[in-house]
């Protein structure tokens, strides 16, 4: 196993240092002055200069790139030009009501979308079955910003009985209705992945095998078919950690999360490049370590998965 992680973690370094090359390239051909906008249209030209200067931008492309790679490898993402707050250190600190606000929303995706899809896959053509596959569909197609809109209109500003947005205190009667808007889509698709992989295994030989041995049913359904359809189950959970960690930007916008989604939206709006920067590899980071987390928990799940 540790070779295996060895292996994925040095394929995973061309895919960072492209995903660092085509941040550079993209934001350097995106119009715009940096020094301009952090002196504002009022900056007179002296102090415009001696900001490229500090800032490296009066330097040849290539010598900026290569300056650009030594601090992301040092681990300095640079400074905000709307805040002046070190990059890294605004990150970390949004990154905790991001991991609250995703870990909420994954735990209400995985565990009424595993139960809604054995539930189906075992009541299958039943009511349950149909009304649950319904309600899949328009989870999955339903926007989350039109969502998160209607939970504001219903329960918030109509009922009361929920605050609106807004982070509050952090208690967990401010995570209700951003939790449950970002945690509808990820419940749908894993319901009807989980019903596919249900049923496929359910019609295995091995399965009607342990049924004519006279095993129980939630035996059957848990112990020998629930375990063996997870690996696809599990590879979708897994980029869906990766995407609502790296920032719900709809859901943290709509409800005015302070999170790294609504960092990003900011950062976009300021044309803050060091933030934007900083966001875009973060959350490819995210997205690389979730894939490694879930290629080593596959052998938890099928023991005929080896690392060799």
């Amino acid at each position: 196993m540790f070779n295996y992680v060895v292996r994925k973690i040095l394929y995973t370094i061309p895919v960072v240092w492209g995903v660092v090359t085509a941040v550079f390239i993209l934001i350097n051909i995106v119009p715009g002055d940096p020094a301009m906008i952090m002196m504002g249209q009022r900056g007179d030209p002296q102090t415009l200069e001696q900001i490229r200067a500090d800032l490296g931008l009066n330097l040849p492309l290539k010598d900026q790139y290569v300056r650009f790679l030594s601090q992301i490898v040092k681990g300095d993402f640079g400074t905000s030009y709307r805040t002046n707050e070190k990059v890294l250190t605004a990150l970390v600190t949004r990154f905790g009501a991001t991991a609250k606000l995703a870990f909420g929303a994954l735990a209400i995706g995985t565990v009424i979308g595993i139960a809604a899809g054995i539930l189906s896959a075992v009541k299958q053509y039943s009511v349950f079955d149909y009304s649950a596959m319904v309600v899949s569909i328009v989870g999955v197609s339903a926007p989350v910003f039109w969502v998160g809109l209607l939970l504001l209109m219903v329960f918030a500003y109509g009922l009361g009985w929920v605050p609106g947005a807004g982070f509050g205190d952090g208690s967990f009667k401010y995570l209700v209705l951003p939790m449950t808007a970002l945690g509808i889509r990820p419940a749908a698709l894993t319901a009807r992945l989980t019903r596919s992989c249900m049923l496929e295994v359910l019609s295995q030989d091995y399965v009607r095998t342990a049924r004519a041995k006279g095993l129980g049913e939630k035996v059957v359904v848990i112990k020998h078919t629930l375990k063996n359809a997870m690996i696809p189950v599990i590879t979708v959970i897994g980029t869906q950690i990766a995407s609502l960690l790296s920032g719900a930007v709809l859901t943290e916008t709509i409800f005015a999360w302070p999170g790294i989604g609504r960092l990003s939206v900011d950062a976009l709006v300021a044309r803050d490049f060091p933030m934007i920067r900083g966001t875009v590899i973060f959350m490819a980071l995210v997205f690389l370590a979730a894939n490694l987390i879930v290629d080593i928990s596959y052998g938890l799940f099928d023991p005929r998965v080896r690392y060799d």
